[in-house]
């Protein structure tokens, strides 16, 4: 993976492994999955639907465990066993947003208890009327106005709900927030804001985040560095702009030539390219992860690695 810099790394995963199902016949979710996140930057994770990106995202805030592998946070091991304190430290310094605003919310709860939930966790003393304070605060900090507090769910719009959602997670002041797709089921009209939102917090409050989408042209906007995951394996790792200035997995490819363009002649024009992983023979030669430049990583067989490093070079 990236080799060390000056800057810090905050979340390390080390050749994960998530599987579900019976141990004799289990299901293999994620598969030696490794990756570095740096203090303050946004680490954008892109596949189709049931590539792994969630349960990725579900197996850093704990609710998935691992069958191999290990995920270290401010370089300490959070995966496995934890002690009581431990695992009160790990929930306060990671949280979650979640991909659908009208499922994540507790229809028969108030907002002000929604949002204000993680401080009742044990080991956590409030008074009520700090919970108060820090509930408005919370709801002020996205946008929402603090006697929303009093209402219920279903009295706010799509937009509105994902801004709870987002206060939910913000109440704890987290250092890590995982982003679940936060505006996939979101109006295309309110996308953008949700977006700003999360880059603003970010700059107000120094957060890094995971941010896990299907949508390259998203993720371009707001994430430093992508790494795009195929069936349960990562197969692409560069910065932003490198990424789409030269991307080089066949898969990558074919989901970048999935963009729309905003030009209709363009959009007629262009080449939809179809991925078949077949296309791979792997029985020979064993496929490796591998830096093909600086800061850009490649997973293929030593023909596949060859023929990538002389289009970087081209």
């Amino acid at each position: 993976m990236p080799k060390a810099t000056e800057r810090e790394k905050l979340l390390e995963v080390e050749h994960i492994k998530v599987q579900f199902g019976k141990k004799s016949k289990p299901f293999v979710a994620v598969k030696d999955v490794s990756f570095s996140i740096y203090q303050g930057e946004t680490f954008g994770l892109v596949g189709e639907s049931g590539s792994g990106k969630t349960t990725i995202g579900r197996a850093v805030i704990r609710a998935n465990p691992l069958a191999a592998g290990e995920i270290r946070f401010a370089g300490q091991r959070i995966s496995g066993r934890l002690t009581k304190e431990q695992d009160q430290q790990v929930t306060q310094d990671i949280q979650m947003i979640f991909q659908d605003p009208m499922d994540s919310l507790n229809e028969r709860a108030k907002v002000g208890y929604i949002v204000a939930e993680g401080l009742y966790a044990p080991g956590r003393h409030y008074t009520e009327e700090q919970r108060r304070e820090l509930v408005a605060k919370a709801l002020s900090d996205v946008g929402l106005l603090p006697e929303f507090a009093s209402r219920f769910p279903h009295e706010f719009s799509g937009g509105q709900r994902q801004r709870i959602g987002i206060a939910r997670a913000l109440i704890l002041n987290p250092k890590f927030i995982v982003a679940d797709e936060p505006i996939s089921a979101l109006d295309v009209s309110i996308r953008a804001q949700v977006l700003n939102l999360l880059a603003g917090l970010q700059k107000e409050r120094g957060l890094t985040y995971l941010f896990i989408a299907h949508d390259l042209s998203v993720v371009r906007f707001i994430c430093d560095r992508i790494a795009v995951i195929h069936r349960g394996q990562i197969v692409e790792l560069a910065g932003s702009e490198q990424l789409f200035a030269h991307p080089l997995h066949p898969y990558t490819q074919a989901l970048l030539s999935a963009i729309p363009q905003p030009d209709p002649i363009t959009e007629r024009k262009k080449k939809l390219l179809v991925y078949d992983p077949a296309c791979h023979d792997y029985t020979t030669d064993a496929p490796t992860w591998q830096e093909v430049e600086p800061g850009h990583f490649v997973y293929g067989n030593t023909k596949e690695l060859d023929g990538y490093r002389k289009a970087v070079q081209a």
